[in-house]
């Protein structure tokens, strides 16, 4: 197991298992949800708060992504929540589910709100493409927006994709990791999302030879080595641990949260991080060191893990960081087999982001509450400690979540 690093300012049992995660909502998966995101924001929350066993005016928290373009007091008005206590907003893209986990704790460990809901709703492919080249700079200023993308995209740097490329790259070359390695992680999602019903990718099954015959997007990275585009919406309750008792499910308690920056921490959305001495250290490792710290656990006790999996590079860094393998040896560690529903470590277990559905990461979270329900589709026998990892840059989220 791995050595219990204690981490200055930090109270390690503050958080432990005193809120949990008691309702769980989400959408159909679609290339073409022919709704606004409020709508299906509504949907995945309302279903969200009946699996709590509440009403939507028992809600008195509502916390969203950054990224959302679903207003929190939008939201609260669809649902018809009376009285709207506390509300916030956590970081883009990835970061912020495992963020928002923790924000919700702390709202309610100090008296702020009672239920609170996280949400993530987007129409990711036919409306806001995130894999498309974006011009985030926004004002004719330098630094417009705090992007910095004014220095970048004049050079042909667009995309998430290019830069991940890079990065996958550079792990190549430092270490040998191999093409066939990251396809490794592509088929396990892939094969986990055939047996998942609700899974965007549930129908579409693939072999290595698939994977090896796709195109090249940004090379080393291939089609296969990215996330899906997906219309559609998740949400989950968050309450005191005493309350969750009472409720219709057994309780899923927040174990942890764990947050951190990577080495040299750069400004801007994202291509400043390729400007750091070491472009395959990722914020993980900070966040790990919080979140076992703050657990009590090391990575050898998880059951199961939920990874962010923006690109299959993406997933093999934050094996490395967050301690599930050695550093460097991310690629054979893919490739061993340790990662598959029948492994030492399933990850992903409905298809992740790259075939399940691309909901920003918060389908890892409600994936992570099957999995400690025992009611998920691909299900680990006895899975009693999930990790859950948020996107892996510009800074790094974590939540450890334990069976009650």
């Amino acid at each position: 197991m791995m050595a219990q690093q204690s981490v200055p300012g930090i109270e390690a049992r503050e958080l432990r298992d005193k809120c949990a995660i008691v309702g769980i909502g989400s959408t159909e998966f679609s290339r073409n949800s022919g709704r606004s995101a409020l709508t299906l924001a509504t949907e995945a929350s309302l279903a969200a708060i009946a699996d709590a066993g509440l009403k939507p005016n028992e809600i008195d928290g509502i916390i969203r992504c950054t990224s959302d373009t679903v207003a929190y007091n939008a939201l609260a008005a669809s649902l018809g929540v009376d009285e709207l206590n506390f509300w916030g907003e956590t970081g883009p893209g990835g970061v912020a589910p495992c963020a928002m986990i923790g924000m919700a704790a702390g709202a309610i460990l100090s008296g702020q709100a009672r239920n609170v809901l996280l949400y993530r709703s987007l129409n990711g492919r036919s409306e806001v493409r995130f894999g498309a080249g974006q011009n985030r700079s926004g004002a004719q200023v330098v630094g417009g927006l705090g992007s910095y993308d004014e220095f970048f995209l004049p050079y042909g740097l667009l995309t998430a994709g290019q830069m991940f490329a890079l990065i996958a790259q550079r792990h190549m070359l430092q270490y040998g990791t191999t093409a066939e390695q990251l396809g490794a992680l592509a088929l396990l999602c892939r094969e986990n999302a055939n047996d998942t019903p609700h899974a965007q990718m549930h129908d579409r099954r693939m072999t290595l030879d698939d994977y090896l015959a796709s195109r090249f997007i940004a090379k080393p990275l291939r089609l296969f080595d990215f996330c899906l585009e997906t219309d559609g919406a998740c949400a989950v309750v968050v309450t005191a641990a005493d309350r969750a008792r009472d409720m219709p499910h057994h309780p899923v308690l927040v174990r942890a949260v764990g947050l951190g920056s990577p080495p040299d921490l750069r400004g801007g959305m994202m291509f400043p991080t390729l400007m750091r001495d070491d472009i395959t250290a990722m914020p993980g490792y900070t966040a790990g060191r919080r979140l076992w710290s703050q657990a009590g656990v090391g990575p050898a006790e998880i059951d199961v893990a939920q990874i962010y999996d923006c690109f299959t590079i993406s997933l093999l860094l934050q094996l490395e960081a967050f301690g599930l393998c050695p550093r460097g040896e991310g690629g054979p560690f893919a490739a061993s087999g340790a990662l598959r529903r029948d492994g030492s470590l399933p990850i992903n277990t409905a298809g992740g982001n790259m075939s399940e559905g691309y909901i920003h990461g918060m389908n890892h979270v409600v994936e992570a509450v099957r999995q400690l329900r025992h009611t998920a589709a691909v299900q680990v026998p006895g899975a009693e400690l999930c990790l859950v990892t948020g996107g892996p840059l510009p800074v790094g989220s974590s939540a450890l979540l334990r069976r009650a």
